[in-house]
């Protein structure tokens, strides 16, 4: 969280440039209905709006598209996932690597694969984050319950994590 809080809509006036110049008159007639003009919103009620109406619910994706839940409650609990032989998984996280078999291309004939699987602790590395074996159902959980712009965490997903 930031030590020193900043206005969040802050216009300035720069001095008159042929190019790349803000012309804060022209943005005023053009968005003449912006509370950002009229002075209706204060930052905090600026916060609150884009923290409802961009981080949090379900998103309706219109025109026959599916909805998508920002707080990601749908989440897969992959730990529910079958591995082994005949075509399934080796882990939730990894295709089974083995071979079928001499004369056979069908995945049905694979057994199950015996090798070395990569654990949660041995794959993580220097800004991987939570490594490639975290599971959606608790990491979209725990990022779900972020919900105070300004109370996110440099270098973490959310509050405990390793990454």
């Amino acid at each position: 969280m930031p030590e020193q809080r900043q206005i969040v809509v802050q216009a300035v006036v720069a001095p008159n440039k042929a190019k790349g110049a803000r012309k804060d008159a022209n943005m005023q007639s053009i968005y003449s209905a912006s509370p950002i003009y009229g002075g209706e919103l204060t930052d905090e009620e600026r916060r609150a709006a884009y923290q409802d109406l961009a981080l949090d619910g379900v998103v309706n994706g219109g025109h026959g598209t599916n909805s998508f839940d920002r707080d990601y409650s749908g989440a897969p609990d992959i730990s529910q996932v079958e591995t082994g032989g005949g075509g399934l998984p080796a882990s939730p996280y990894i295709p089974n690597l083995t071979s079928p078999g001499p004369g056979s291309i069908s995945a049905t004939d694979q057994p199950v694969f015996n090798g070395d699987l990569p654990s949660e602790e041995s794959n993580v590395e220097f800004g991987s984050g939570l490594g490639g074996t975290a599971s959606p159902v608790e990491s979209s959980k725990n990022i779900s319950e972020q919900t105070i712009i300004g109370n996110y965490i440099s270098g973490r997903s959310y509050e405990g994590s390793n990454g």
